[in-house]
């Protein structure tokens, strides 16, 4: 067995346990924790596949296919959240697509931290802050979706096509910048950071004038 899926035991098993015993919105937020952790493993089957299938090297699909990829595989479970149970509250439905990003980033560098050794702390904590929250920030473009581009039907398919497009892009922009050397890739690890804060400064004009 791969050490990928070993990592994924460890990490899905206490939060399936405590799925078990949480009720209401606590045990929501585990499901969409699992959901995250568990869509990030299969989008690296998936985009493992499709390099193979299309000859890509390592550099063609980090870019190209695994972007894409990842940005629907974690909007998979929200999606059949929103299409299944039709829930009413849009505000908790977007912040379910957050905790879904931060189950997939985790993940991620769970595993990163696993193939690459713990011995540089700086290096580690630039990758985890820039990786993670370039997969929330990625969602949070999502989750505006789901707040604002919900209520008809055509404008939620074609909403949800741009934004996911927004996403990726978003996701291939960073991938290409932190496969850089030097400083190239240090504005790669910055450009998330400072887009949050931006998204927050901006939230924050538009509730005060609301």
């Amino acid at each position: 067995m791969n050490y990928i899926e070993n990592i994924y035991i460890c990490l899905a098993a206490p939060i399936l346990a405590a799925c078990i015993f949480l009720r209401g919105r606590s045990r929501r937020v585990m499901i969409f924790m699992l959901a995250g952790i568990s869509m990030c493993l299969l989008s690296s089957y998936v985009s493992t596949f499709i390099a193979a299938a299309y000859g890509a090297d390592k550099l063609t699909a980090t870019i190209e296919i695994t972007p894409t990829i990842e940005e629907i595989m974690k909007f998979l479970p929200i999606l059949f959240y929103v299409v299944v149970y039709s829930p009413k509250e849009k505000d908790e439905t977007a912040q379910m697509v957050m905790v879904t990003a931060v189950g997939f980033a985790t993940f991620e560098n769970v595993c990163y931290l696993t193939a690459n050794g713990a011995g540089k702390l700086l290096d580690l904590a630039i990758r985890g802050f820039g990786t993670g929250v370039m997969h929330v920030v990625a969602s949070v473009l999502m989750s505006m979706g789901m707040i604002y581009l919900w209520e008809q039907l055509w404008i939620r398919v074609l909403g949800t096509i741009g934004l996911l497009s927004l996403a990726g892009a978003f996701h291939a922009v960073y991938n290409i910048l932190v496969t850089q050397p030097g400083y190239v890739a240090w504005v790669g690890y910055l450009i998330p950071v400072l887009t949050a804060v931006l998204i927050v400064m901006v939230k924050k004009q538009y509730v005060g004038r609301t």
